[in-house]
């Protein structure tokens, strides 16, 4: 018979089976040692970052084209001019403008110690995106839902935001991914702004907004319309009656003052319909913004119309949406619930 491999040992015999060394921990488990440290210290920045900031707002439209990222934009710029500590987060991965619209499009962020500093805009906003973080602005980012979702929660709990008045968080269109994403992921948020205009397709769209605010119990400050209306002015004649032909075919006439000015409001894209919208779902309306072409030029040219004519139209009419919402934040409706 073969000897049998296995060696035998005499009773009481001091040798023992040779010691075999604990395999090292392999590359995969140290990653993930170290995945897991980074979202607890990611979670423990989320939690300072709530006691930080007073207030936090979400900017939500039910369909693109509306002028969310303007109205988000001009949100904190009116806040911030107002001597607020105000930041601003552009949390659209696909397609971030908002530094564009306040020419910071070639910002450097500064990181220290793992986090990111925002870039620091007009009366000293913060401001942070997605576009600061992508090499080439031409290539789409085509992200799978997870790891969209990865990168909305690091972009959350990396930014040292410090100490703020308030936080605008502009988001892409519609109701899923993201918005979700921040509702579960940042506590305390106090309310959600709805953009729309007086088209009734975008109107349909932010019914939907308000209604998924309110079903992850959110609540809705308010529903802004914009573009509601074009405003032309002119001289003539004093105390006069000027008639100028509207965009639907109906003259509309309007009586100069004292000095010959007169000013006429034409309806381009409807009206009324944000408010209307706003009553019907029982929310507030916290008022209109003006069709102003000063806008667009604004954006392409990196100067929010807000910088380049505070005393402006648009400037006051952002001014006084501000107001209502600041009250509603002060007055303070509680901190909002979660889903988990």
């Amino acid at each position: 018979m073969a000897d049998s491999p296995v060696s035998h040992h005499p009773a009481g015999s001091s040798q023992q089976p040779p010691e075999v060394d604990a395999p090292d921990t392999s590359h995969e488990q140290r990653a993930q040692m170290e995945q897991a440290y980074q979202q607890m210290q990611r979670k423990m920045r989320i939690s300072k970052m709530d006691e930080g900031i007073k207030h936090k707002v979400m900017v939500l439209s039910g369909k693109g084209g509306v002028g969310k990222s303007t109205v988000a934009t001009g949100l904190a710029l009116s806040l911030a001019r107002q001597g607020k500590k105000v930041g601003l987060m552009d949390i659209d991965i696909t397609g971030p403008n908002v530094p564009k619209m306040l020419g910071l499009e070639n910002a450097d962020l500064n990181v220290e110690d793992g986090q990111i500093f925002p870039a620091i805009g007009p009366h000293g906003l913060e401001v942070i995106s997605m576009a600061f973080l992508i090499e080439d602005p031409d290539k789409p980012v085509i992200w799978r839902g997870p790891i969209k979702l990865g990168a909305i929660q690091q972009f959350i709990g990396d930014v040292a935001w410090g100490e703020l008045d308030a936080l605008i968080i502009d988001f892409p269109p519609g109701t899923s991914d993201e918005p979700l994403t921040v509702s579960q992921s940042l506590p305390g948020i106090d309310g959600v702004v709805i953009v729309t205009t007086p088209q009734e397709i975008a109107l349909l769209d932010s019914r939907k907004s308000i209604n998924f605010a309110k079903t992850i119990s959110i609540p809705v400050l308010g529903v802004i319309e914009n573009m509601s209306g074009y405003t032309i002015r002119g001289t003539a004649e004093a105390n006069t009656i000027i008639s100028v032909m509207g965009p639907s075919g109906i003259p509309l006439e309007c009586e100069t003052d004292d000095e010959g000015n007169w000013a006429l409001t034409l309806n381009v894209f409807k009206s009324g319909g944000g408010e209307e919208s706003a009553k019907e779902l029982d929310v507030p309306f916290l008022g209109s913004l003006p069709f102003d072409p000063g806008i667009v030029r604004g954006g392409d040219d990196g100067v929010h119309r807000i910088v380049s004519e505070p005393d402006g139209e648009t400037a006051q009419a952002f001014d006084s949406i501000v107001a209502r919402i600041t009250e509603k934040l002060e007055r303070g409706s509680g901190p909002s619930l979660r889903i988990t």
